[in-house]
């Protein structure tokens, strides 16, 4: 009976069926995403006393490069939070409509990341059409080359948001995020897509990156 009881226990403990003391919203304990093939569970430390320590726990940096970024990075890209985030792994990311990318440089993305993330860096996006880094990357992003059919320049002028050489018509919807406040990868990297003609309703922000995500006591991936 005891080997039972013990049995039944470490299922429930495995299982995360115990309610945590620290969630991550009133309703929600903890969400389940695919990252490198494997399912990982995002929840925050349980250690009520945890202290945030090393690089971004620091308070300063120099400006430039590290200046404080605006809350918006342009009027029709939305800027979002955690609990959006969370939404957003359980539903654009889940069903494939959706990608959240950690736009760093692979030096910082090597060091931990939110998992559910692919790193594509800022400095791809930056890169001329005709470049096949950027066209490949596209692909990943539902973005192709456009086919001029007939009457495709007039079609684009009287709308005045098609682009000429690119076809976002199944664009996946993004949220693009770096190092937080302070770091401006991931807003080069939105203002470049933009102005490959990226929809901007299809663009998210979150600005808190990295820095909240630790300092919240998130899960972080190697």
């Amino acid at each position: 009976m005891k080997s039972f009881v013990f049995i039944v226990a470490a299922y429930l403990v495995a299982h995360s069926v115990f309610a945590l003391d620290v969630g991550l919203t009133p309703d929600k304990d903890y969400i389940d995403v695919q990252h490198d093939g494997k399912s990982i569970r995002i929840q925050r430390i349980q250690d009520q006393g945890h202290a945030l320590t090393g690089s971004f726990a620091k308070t300063s940096r120099s400006c430039p490069p590290f200046c404080i970024q605006p809350l918006h990075v342009a009027p029709e890209v939305a800027t979002v939070g955690e609990v959006e985030i969370f939404e957003f792994m359980e539903n654009q990311l889940r069903d494939g409509s959706g990608l959240l990318i950690d736009a760093r440089l692979p030096s910082w993305h090597q060091k931990g990341t939110i998992p559910g993330s692919i790193n594509i860096p800022f400095t791809v996006f930056e890169k001329p059409a005709s470049d096949s880094e950027l066209i490949s990357t596209f692909k990943k992003l539902g973005v192709t080359k456009r086919q001029k059919e007939p009457g495709f320049v007039e079609k684009m002028l009287a709308s005045g948001k098609v682009s000429k050489i690119w076809d976002f018509s199944d664009a996946k919807e993004l949220i693009l995020w770096c190092n937080g406040p302070w770091c401006g990868q991931s807003p080069r990297a939105i203002r470049a897509l933009l102005e490959h003609g990226y929809p901007p309703e299809k663009l998210h922000y979150y600005r808190d990156g990295m820095q909240m995500w630790q300092i919240l006591g998130l899960l972080t991936v190697q």
